[in-house]
């Protein structure tokens, strides 16, 4: 079985991506997709580590786009990680995080619940820093029980110390993407907010703009959820995707390859992935 959308200490999760990659080949995966959020700064680490190994490493990488909804997530598998036009976008996605850190943190200090940025940064041991660390290091002052209860109370949307970041746009995540000969592909569809017709509107949308996938298998999708979300693949010709969205123990629940413990992404999908990686980069010779 594959899982095609992890994450490692690259970005928000808690393995490093040469242990993500040991433990997928552990629990015998046939593949595995490094997906971190702004950047590919683990995948020279995790193909390291899976040459030789009987798993085939996917390089990808995870956008957040700008939406007046919920969150849309575009996940590139198969990118180019040396391409400069790719790792430009990259980069300024990452300064909007930096730009953003100091002013949550400013809001927290003056609701009481001050937490040191130099120690955020030590958390993410040089990954992306993000709200997960920002998290963590309230959970470590004693001012939340959890990171969930932080992100409920400060930092999630509507939150009191929330600040929303500057994004890219949707279509400039695919373009950037399918630019660096990636597949771009819709990540766990029900964060967008949408549902029905209206989810349709935003896939056709994306599809116009060069989205080639969409994830089908997701951990909190049963069986009718799968289904819609496969028939929509079929009538608007995106290749199917699935993952965990893995992150360790920062989202305990979550098992790799195995989502809560029944999701099974089946081998066939890879090939396809891969043509689909193959056909991308044909357009763009």
């Amino acid at each position: 079985m594959l899982d095609l959308h992890t994450h490692s200490t690259a970005s928000d999760g808690t393995l490093a991506p040469a242990e993500l990659v040991a433990l997928a080949e552990r629990i015998g995966l046939t593949a595995l997709a490094l997906t971190d959020h702004d950047t590919t700064g683990g995948l020279p680490e995790a193909l390291r580590a899976a040459r030789g190994m009987p798993i085939e490493l996917v390089p990808g990488v995870e956008l957040s786009a700008a939406s007046e909804t919920g969150a849309i997530h575009i996940v590139g598998l198969y990118v180019d990680h040396a391409n400069e036009e790719l790792e430009a976008g990259l980069a300024w996605a990452r300064r909007m995080r930096d730009e953003r850190n100091p002013e949550i943190a400013k809001r927290l200090a003056a609701l009481g619940v001050p937490v040191d940025l130099e120690r955020v940064a030590e958390i993410a041991r040089c990954g992306v820093v993000g709200r997960p660390h920002l998290a963590q290091a309230m959970v470590e002052r004693g001012h939340v029980a959890t990171r969930e209860e932080a992100f409920e109370r400060y930092l999630a949307p509507g939150g009191a110390a929330y600040v929303p970041k500057r994004k890219l746009e949707p279509a400039e995540c695919i373009r950037l993407i399918r630019g660096s000969g990636g597949v771009p592909v819709l990540a766990h569809p029900d964060q967008t907010g949408l549902e029905g017709s209206e989810l349709e509107r935003l896939v056709a949308e994306l599809k116009s703009c060069g989205l080639a996938g969409i994830e089908v298998y997701c951990p909190s999708y049963d069986s009718s959820k799968t289904r819609a979300l496969r028939d929509l693949a079929l009538e608007y010709e995106l290749v199917e995707s699935g993952g965990t969205d893995f992150h360790g123990d920062a989202k305990p629940a979550i098992r790799l390859g195995r989502g809560f413990g029944s999701m099974y992404v089946p081998d066939a999908l890879l090939e396809r992935m891969s043509l689909a990686a193959e056909g991308i980069r044909k357009e763009g010779r």
